[in-house]
């Protein structure tokens, strides 16, 4: 394995944000970190691997920037549609007029793509209750997949907003469920209706597959030709077969391919991109959305492990677990490694069914909306989304910094009727700049705040559709520590830096030209500044929770630093032994300990497989030798059956594997660490407890 290597020194002086996560600043001593980096060429390659980080292959769809409307809480402009119920804290008036109101508004913050929650009849089965009427409102059980609920508007309407989008420029989604629905389902067209299998909760029936595959391409194709979307967004993907996935997809594809429309003046085929929802992992990603290596089933979904990453860096997950370092977003694309090259992840920052990034300050103690930390950390996590090789999406509101207020004071999760529950409280009304919120209501006008973090997300946004770099570049990875992360992004003559400060220090970072593959000027694609080579370095200062991109002006041949020093697998000592014999008894955790993870086999974190137990083996030590046939990545937890111990890297920072780190307690959700098995073989992992039973050290080693 060849590793580049660059150095970079940085100098952190300034304030520090208090690590208990208040609005206040405390000050903190001046440090001097010299880091010595090596930014692996094989890693590399596999950036370059998935469909839109190989800047050979240009696809449209890398270069969406979705919007997401949830169409029941978003704008009411319609006095005769509105549902007047639902779930989440909205109006639950919204409907398909106020999008359409809504569009030039979406256009300026540089979308160029919406995404609306389904707008399909939902008819009342005699009896149900209010529970079943709020979820008509979300439009996630059909009843009539060809017709518009009424509660939303009319075909004429929905008519009009896909004909306006596209005038604008700007491309059309619909939610796709096709993995269950109502019960009470109308036949289609062609008089196909789907089969009333298995009840899912009181709501409703799952589809079975094969029997209703054509009814549901039936349904998918027919909104390309009627209305010339532009594809689907895809509810609960996992409910449909993979093998099946790849029917729909081709069916949506051959329809739009024999389609047109005006595309702001320019004559286009409806796009045809589907993008699948499967909230899991990325090996049950990979395995139930994309399919298999030369086989596409799905070709784009959801990048709900970055997401997860990115949050817990830059705010908290919705657990509480954050305060993540830099690191931790880099270990967010090793997730990468479990897709096919055809892949297209696709990234949010929330969406209907998370909470609300501001709401995720709030409840890490972290700031709140009075805070001019509050607005920092939103802009930093944007960036990141605009720093992403491939389509990205925004949860309406998000753009303005918008919270729930008070939703983090209540203890309980869900407090019922409210709609104050963690997997709806997003759902809450809309704020469109120049707009009623509700037919009759006042006009919204941002607070200064909220209309400084939308003209800083539509710089980012015309930024990234200005760069290829962005969009559709590989990515090698410069740097990342407890503060400070760096990528290069490369397309074609498109060559950009992006930097950004994850926590409070106020950082100086002084990189060797070499380190970047830089021969001239940096300069600065949001602010009026250049950055020049100056004996060989580039000093950068980076704020708080700021972020940076540079064009580099003059990039070298060579790209950056390559280092022919190989990176050995297997480590040292004790941990790395393959080879020692079992102890008697459970030693001093007095019970069993497993690899607990999302390895194929690993069910989840649910499965304690034998081939994954540890065995004891004296003097404080746990190992067991696991034999991988392929490359792989997952992430794990080394825990007991009944979770009574949990242990990850400290700080649940990735595995580097030959080499020793520290272990501690990993308690609750989103605290396991990632692992990238580079190549096929038998690897020992190992921990040694301490005396407290609460921490330790801990390696991954290949077995020579």
């Amino acid at each position: 394995m060849m590793f580049r290597k660059t150095l970079l020194a940085l100098s952190v002086s300034a304030l520090l944000t208090a690590c208990s996560g208040s609005d206040n600043s405390t000050a903190a001593d001046s440090q001097t970190t010299k880091v010595d980096i090596q930014v692996s060429q094989a890693k590399r390659a596999l950036d370059e691997r998935l469909a839109c980080n190989n800047p050979s292959n240009i696809q449209t769809a890398c270069n969406l920037r979705m919007y997401q409307v949830m169409v029941e809480s978003f704008i009411d402009a319609d006095s005769t549609a509105g549902y007047g119920t639902g779930y989440g804290t909205s109006h639950h008036n919204g409907d398909i007029a106020g999008i359409t109101a809504s569009l030039d508004y979406i256009k300026s913050l540089g979308m160029n793509a919406v995404w609306l929650t389904p707008i399909f009849k939902s008819t009342a089965r005699d009896g149900q209750d209010q529970w079943a009427d709020r979820l008509d409102a979300t439009g996630y059980f059909t009843s009539d997949y060809f017709s518009i609920d009424p509660n939303f508007g009319t075909l004429e309407q929905a008519r009009e907003l896909v004909e306006q989008a596209h005038a604008k420029g700007m491309y059309v989604f619909f939610d796709g469920v096709f993995g269950h629905h109502k019960g009470n389902v109308a036949a289609s067209p062609s008089g196909l209706k789907p089969t009333t299998g298995k009840k899912q909760g009181n709501a409703g029936f799952e589809a079975q597959y094969p029997q209703d595959l054509e009814f549901y391409k039936e349904v998918a194709t027919y909104w390309v030709n009627e209305l010339k979307i532009d594809g689907w967004r895809l509810d609960q993907a996992y409910q449909i077969p993979v093998d099946n996935w790849e029917e729909i997809r081709t069916a949506v594809e051959t329809a739009s391919a024999a389609q047109t429309y005006s595309l702001n003046g320019q004559t286009v085929n409806p796009l045809g991109y589907m993008v699948g929802e499967i909230w899991r992992g990325a090996s049950d990603i990979s395995a139930q959305g994309y399919g298999k290596e030369g086989s596409p089933a799905l070709t784009s979904a959801f990048d709900f492990p970055m997401r997860y990453s990115m949050v817990q860096t830059f705010a908290v997950e919705e657990n509480g677990s954050g305060n993540r370092y830099a690191t931790n977003l880099d270990n967010g694309f090793v997730a990468h490694m479990a897709y096919p090259e055809h892949a297209m992840p696709n990234l949010m920052l929330g969406n209907h069914d998370l909470l609300r990034f501001g709401d995720l300050l709030q409840r890490g103690v972290i700031a709140s909306p009075n805070s001019p930390e509050y607005w920092e950390r939103h802009k930093a996590a944007i960036s990141f989304m605009a720093a992403y090789s491939g389509p990205i999406t925004l949860y309406y509101g998000d753009e303005i910094g918008d919270q729930v207020e008070d939703f983090v004071s209540k203890l309980d999760p869900c407090s019922g009727d409210t709609g104050m529950c963690d997997d709806h409280v997003a759902r809450s009304s809309a704020k469109i700049e120049g707009l009623a919120t509700t037919v009759g209501g006042e006009i919204t006008v941002l607070n200064a705040q909220q209309a400084d973090l939308k003209n800083y997300v539509s710089a980012l946004m015309a930024m990234r559709a200005a760069h290829p770099a962005l969009y559709n570049g590989s990515r090698t990875h410069i740097h990342s520590d407890k503060d400070i992360y760096i990528d290069r992004k490369d397309a074609g003559d498109d060559h950009i830096l992006y930097l950004v400060n994850t926590k409070g220090r106020n950082t100086r970072i002084t990189i060797e030209a070499d380190a970047i593959g830089s021969e001239g000027d940096l300069i600065n694609l949001l602010e009026d500044d250049t950055v020049t080579l100056t004996d060989g370095n580039y000093t950068i200062n980076l704020p708080p929770y700021t972020a940076a991109f540079y064009e580099i002006s003059s990039p070298a041949d060579q790209g950056p630093l390559v280092s022919t020093a190989a990176v050995s697998l297997s480590g040292k000592g004790d941990l790395a032994d393959c080879t020692k014999a079992d102890a008697d008894g459970f030693g001093p955790m007095g019970q069993s300990i497993w690899i607990r993870g999302t390895y194929a086999g690993g069910d989840g974190f649910m499965a304690t497989p034998d081939s994954h137990k540890f065995r004891y083996k004296g003097d404080d030590l746990y190992q067991v030798v696991v034999k991988h046939p392929t490359a792989t990545v997952f992430t794990f937890k080394f825990a007991t059956q009944s979770w009574s111990s949990e242990f990850a890297v400290e700080n649940s920072d990735a595995v580097t594997v030959g080499q020793q780190q520290s272990m501690t307690r990993a308690v609750g959700p989103g605290t396991e660490s990632s692992i990238v098995v580079p190549e096929a073989g038998s690897y020992v992992y190992s921990f040694k407890i301490n005396g407290f039973g609460d921490a330790g050290t801990m390696m991954v080693s290949q077995c020579k």
